[in-house]
């Protein structure tokens, strides 16, 4: 298991979400204090607590910008650059979870009062979360 990995399970079980785990596990790397990384990808947890894309990708897109991206106007090369960067992300999750989506990767939509005791009850968060959050940071280290 990578440095990576094992930072964001170590943050994840602290109680923070799989966005901001993977995202934290990273941000000091390229440039970005830790509060300020945890506060950024609050939102993100969960599929943007939506049962959407899952946190832990979200969290990993984020830090291909932080290392990659562009900010400035005119520099195309650095938007070009991240793009490929999280297609090659991308490519390498979905071939091993076979989808982005909470509720697909959890097996339960933890947007409704009956999801989200289901992923409790059967320790969701504690399992399948945990192994997102690690396989998630190790296909980063891969693609960076």
């Amino acid at each position: 298991m990578s440095t990576n990995s094992e930072e964001a399970i170590k943050i994840f079980n602290q109680g923070f979400s799989c966005s901001q785990a993977v995202l934290v596990s990273y941000c000091e790397k390229f440039g970005l204090d830790r509060d300020t990384a945890l506060k950024i990808s609050t939102g993100f947890g969960g599929g943007m607590h939506l049962g959407q894309t899952c946190g832990a990708v979200t969290g990993a897109i984020m830090a291909i910008g932080l290392k990659f991206g562009r900010y400035k106007p005119q520099d195309k090369d650095a938007k070009t650059r991240t793009y490929e960067y999280v297609a090659k992300f991308a490519q390498k999750f979905k071939a091993r979870h076979n989808s982005f989506t909470c509720k697909d990767l959890i097996g339960c939509d933890i947007t409704t009062t009956e999801g989200m005791q289901h992923a409790k009850d059967n320790n969701l968060f504690k399992t399948v979360c945990v192994d997102l959050v690690k396989t998630t940071t190790e296909i980063l280290d891969e693609v960076l």
